[in-house]
């Protein structure tokens, strides 16, 4: 009902409508096969008005010729009032201050489908939500009510982004724990305030929310062994139960510019996150335990080249020996970033370094605009390192690839 009369208004008057249309090929290193065939079109239409918006972001994905993926990233409506503004529909939700990382960024959830690689503009799913917004002076109060769970979207078992995990027994999944029914009861809430000072700028958050990442409750079978004297025991097969469960979440991010350099900073603590375990004793091999999640970041310059760099660091409190997880788990990002030719001619590097994992995503690329509304970029998408690190699993992913893109 409150989205009726925006688009009454959109109707009558006339409809901003912006976007891009882009290809965009890539092609892997060892076997020279295309992994990527993507055509996209991306469409904005929006209207503003004094006391109400509307605004509809539907994308169309073409893969290999053949797989049409359609999706409403946002469609939403913007009421105006004195001291407040509330948005109601689908929509796209971004909080923190880091560069390539999530983590009080967890309102709207993601789509891995295919890893880390597409624009973080699109690698967020949208939500249905409620978000209002309360104006104090220089500080803002965000509310948001999420009536149904979103979980984070994985590769489906034919990707070459999924990653076939090992069982020491033959596996069966039960899925009847999988979804989360839209009640009140499983309703998501979170709440931000957020200041800007001449100083500094920095928010506090918390989130009564869900795990975007199902736990996996593992039931094993045994069977004995009557041809052993005396007869003994052996793992027949296992049952494996996804399942969601509730977190909370406290945290906040700050920037300041200190002499020409931007610092930034952004934690938060998690409670109730279920792990996996090798403790024979653990109910369903997991167990719960409160972990923290930071990253400390620096922007500055050197000369005519912009630099950036990132530590991150995930800390399991109370950590048990037999968890799956390491304790400390670091990761760094850097960046560097060049422009030429009147900035027209833009060369990018940035790379993810698994510090713990010692290993590594690295994404050269080289983008030329020859307007205002077309460029095209030619880049790369190179993992190295240990094969059973975060990045180094994805070595015969290593590509190559090219973006040509029109934006209206």
């Amino acid at each position: 009902m409150l989205l009726i009369p925006s688009i009454y208004i959109s109707a009558q008057n006339k409809v901003d409508v912006s976007g891009f249309a882009r290809t965009y090929e890539g092609v892997t290193v060892d076997s020279g096969d295309f992994a990527i065939i993507q055509q996209t079109l991306n469409l904005n239409f929006e209207k503003k008005g004094e006391k109400v918006a509307f605004k509809a972001n539907p994308m169309i994905y073409l893969y290999n010729a053949d797989s049409i993926n359609f999706r409403l990233r946002e469609i939403y409506a913007d009421m105006y009032f004195k001291n407040f503004d509330l948005r109601i529909g689908k929509q796209q939700i971004v909080w923190g201050k880091a560069d390539g990382v999530f983590i009080t960024d967890i309102v709207s959830p993601l789509n891995l489908t295919e890893f880390l690689l597409p624009d973080f503009d699109e690698i967020r799913t949208g939500v249905t939500a409620a978000k209002l917004d309360y104006y104090i002076g220089n500080s803002t109060i965000e509310l948001i009510g999420i009536p149904q769970f979103t979980p984070t979207t994985r590769p489906n078992a034919n990707s070459i982004w999924y990653i076939q995990p090992k069982f020491p027994a033959p596996t069966t999944f039960d899925w009847s724990k999988s979804s989360i029914k839209p009640s009140l009861k499983n309703s998501e809430i979170f709440a931000k305030w957020s200041a800007m000072t001449s100083k500094i700028d920095f928010d506090l958050m918390g989130g009564y929310t869900w795990d975007d990442t199902p736990t996996m409750h593992v039931q094993k079978h045994f069977a004995i062994d009557t041809t052993t004297m005396p007869p003994s025991p052996y793992l027949q097969s296992l049952t494996i139960t996804p399942e969601y469960h509730r977190l909370n979440v406290a945290g906040g991010s700050f920037s300041s510019e200190i002499k020409g350099f931007i610092l930034r900073g952004e934690a938060a603590y998690y409670n109730g996150k279920y792990f996996q375990t090798e403790d024979p004793m653990a109910k369903d091999a997991i167990i719960q335990k409160d972990y923290l999640n930071y990253v400390v970041g620096l922007d500055f310059s050197i000369g005519k080249v912009k630099m950036s760099g990132q530590f991150i660091q995930k800390y399991i409190i109370n950590y048990d020996t037999m968890m799956v997880d390491n304790e400390i788990n670091n990761t760094a990002t850097i960046m560097a970033r060049y422009d030429m030719l009147r900035e027209t001619l833009h060369l990018e590097l940035f790379s993810y370094i698994g510090l713990t994992g010692e290993d590594a995503l690295i994404r050269p690329k080289i983008t030329y605009d020859f307007d205002d509304s077309f460029n095209i970029l030619l880049g790369a998408n190179i993992f190295v390192g240990d094969k059973d690190g975060m990045f180094g699993r994805y070595q015969d992913n290593t590509m190559v690839y090219t973006k040509i893109k029109y934006s209206f």
